[in-house]
């Protein structure tokens, strides 16, 4: 087995399982780059969100890592002290076998190589960002719904316009379609997940002293961040958390419409682009029915509803109808 094949697959299944199923369904051109670039981000999560380790440690962790994915000359990046506190074997691998996905992203094609570094760049800056705003010691949250629509562009939007640039240029690069449409609907579907996982995982980023939504939002709803602690608070906090729920779902049907552009003979671009918009709608429905503040509820979908959503997209993807009835809520 090659370090590419290691790379991206045990060690990247092995820290998400979720995404290795879209790894291994898109098309052969464009796996190696936006696996990569997958890996990457997932090490720069990693170093963000090892709390174990102070926040200006880990601060300084993600520079060195920006500035060593941005230039080929810069120094290693040391990553013992991050490690001595994971406690995720999958984790552990990763970061152990970093200095061999960088190396990769040095081997890379230029062209591609540059779409990789520009994506690592937004979503480390978006991390870093994070670290400062969210010390770990006090409940803060995110000011204005300004402040929530960059941080999930920097951390999912821009990897949605990341994933277009590659896949346009390797998969369909003389379609005549509206490029600028594509890359606003790309980005509009990836802040859409991660506003799907924002609403889903409100308690534990409570838990964690984080709170997503803006502070004028809970202040027109005569709300304190700690206030969500308590899940008696839902109903008044539901008229200012609707709306959010609201956006999710509209960047969702982005996403659909995103996918309907891709065109039609590339069944395996749309079905990877397809999995994640119909779990994250099924995410948000299991939202909608719970109490978002209750820490007990689950509202992460099931494997077997997982299993029935690549089941039913298979059957579908051959055909258009099928397709687009798949895709598009009324």
């Amino acid at each position: 087995m090659t370090a590419t094949d290691e790379l991206l697959g045990p060690i990247l299944r092995d820290v998400s399982r979720a995404f290795y199923l879209t790894l291994r369904v898109l098309p052969a051109a464009v796996r190696p780059q936006i696996g990569l670039a997958y890996l990457l981000a997932r090490i720069a999560d990693t170093i963000a969100d090892t709390t174990e380790v102070p926040a200006e440690k880990r601060r300084k962790k993600l520079r060195q890592f920006r500035e060593r994915i941005r230039d080929e000359g810069a120094p290693p990046v040391d990553f013992s002290t991050i490690l001595r506190a994971l406690d995720h074997e999958g984790e552990q691998r990763l970061l152990q076998h970093s200095a061999e996905a960088i190396a990769l992203l040095d081997t890379t094609k230029a062209a591609d190589r540059g779409q990789i570094q520009l994506v690592l760049e937004t979503i480390t800056r978006g991390q870093e960002l994070d670290l400062e705003r969210f010390d770990g010691k006090t409940l803060t949250a995110l000011q204005t719904a300004d402040d929530l629509d960059d941080y999930t562009y920097r951390v999912a939007g821009c990897v949605g316009e990341f994933w277009t640039r590659i896949t346009r240029q390797h998969c369909f690069p003389d379609e005549e379609l509206d490029e600028l449409h594509l890359v606003q609907n790309a980005i509009r579907f990836g802040k859409g997940l991660q506003l799907v996982n924002i609403l889903r995982d409100l308690p534990a980023d409570l838990a964690a002293g984080r709170c997503y939504l803006p502070a004028v939002d809970l202040a027109m709803a005569h709300l304190e961040p700690a206030d969500l602690r308590e899940p008696k608070n839902w109903l008044q906090l539901e008229p200012v958390f609707r709306p959010w729920l609201e956006l999710a779902e509209e960047h969702l049907a982005a996403g659909a419409h995103y996918n309907q552009q891709i065109p039609h003979v590339h069944y395996r671009l749309r079905l990877a682009c397809a999995w994640p918009l119909l779990m994250g709608r099924r995410t948000l429905d299991r939202v909608r029915e719970s109490n978002p503040l209750e820490p007990s509820e689950r509202r992460k979908i099931t494997r077997a509803q997982v299993r029935g959503i690549l089941f039913g997209t298979a059957m579908r993807v051959p055909f258009r109808g099928a397709w687009q009835r798949l895709l598009v809520r009324e």
